[in-house]
């Protein structure tokens, strides 16, 4: 049945408010930050185009290539580690008992608080003098505790433990909904048929939250890519860019050195890089997800 003028007419309106977002804060600045990686910008200056000149420079950068290095080690550390992490906690708190409801929300309240009141927290834990980390360590008898955030060699694993400790609620609760719909009878087949629990695990659990799996790890290792906040409060990117990450690369190019066209090629750099490991992880997907 073909829809009356008026009736098309009503529908768009309703649409226009999504439809004028849309092409206004996502379409339009996507196209034009792409085209603005052509040229070479400093705001207050008149852009000049210069073609592949800020992707060569990128490629030909040693910053650029320690960032990039600093983001991969970043990600290696922070996907991985929030995926398993949040595994074992949602296995944990999936049961019936009244006290895993405080628990899970425990767990997921930092994931909603604010970042600026989370670096301070760890700021003071980091402490190198004052710390509750140092002082913990100095009390299982380890002498020279490392200054965390002011040591090139450990500030990005500490940024990378603030952002999981930070986020690993959210993927928990994913992966519990994923859990509560596994059939209990399939673990009550397992057991009679004398499976233990770290079988029942990787037998039954394991293989039917795949699904799941799957997503968080989208999930996170996009994440993984957008760490800012942290980083800024916690270290500004030191010490010597150790802590620096492509996400605040381009932040610091963009709206510190005000270079906004390499600023623009790096963030398509990114892009190009996490819609690669997207297609990959896509490209494997049916060898390790199980979709019955």
């Amino acid at each position: 049945m073909r829809m009356s003028r008026k009736v098309r007419i009503t529908a768009l309106l309703f649409l226009a408010p999504t439809i004028i977002g849309l092409l206004v804060f996502r379409l339009i600045p996507i196209g034009w930050s792409f085209a603005l990686s052509f040229y070479d910008w400093k705001i207050f200056d008149t852009p000049e185009f210069v073609g592949l000149k800020n992707y060569a420079h990128i490629f030909a950068s040693p910053t650029a290539h320690k960032v990039f290095l600093n983001s991969a080690y970043f990600s290696a550390i922070y996907v991985p580690g929030s995926i398993s992490l949040a595994l074992v906690l949602a296995v944990l708190l999936n049961n019936g008992l009244r006290s895993s409801a405080l628990f899970r929300g425990a767990f997921f309240l930092p994931y909603i608080t604010s970042t600026v009141a989370v670096t301070l927290a760890w700021r003071w834990i980091f402490s190198t003098k004052f710390g509750l980390l140092n002082n913990f360590l100095g009390w299982l008898g380890v002498e020279n505790a490392p200054a965390w955030l002011a040591d090139p060699a450990w500030a990005l694993p500490a940024v990378a433990l603030v952002s999981i400790w930070k986020d690993v609620g959210f993927y928990m609760i994913l992966l519990l909904a994923g859990l509560q719909t596994i059939d209990p009878t399939l673990y009550e087949a397992a057991r009679v048929d004398g499976a233990r629990p770290i079988q029942r695990f990787f037998k039954v659990t394991v293989p039917l939250l795949t699904r799941s799996l799957f997503f968080v790890l989208i999930l996170a290792l996009v994440r993984s890519t957008q760490t800012f906040e942290i980083t800024y409060a916690l270290t500004n990117g030191g010490p010597n860019r150790a802590s620096t990450t492509l996400a605040f690369y381009v932040y610091q190019n963009a709206f510190v050195e005000f270079e906004m066209g390499y600023a623009a090629a790096l963030s398509y750099i990114m892009c190009f890089i996490l819609g690669l490991f997207t297609l990959v992880n896509f490209y494997f997907r049916k060898r390790w997800v199980h979709d019955g």
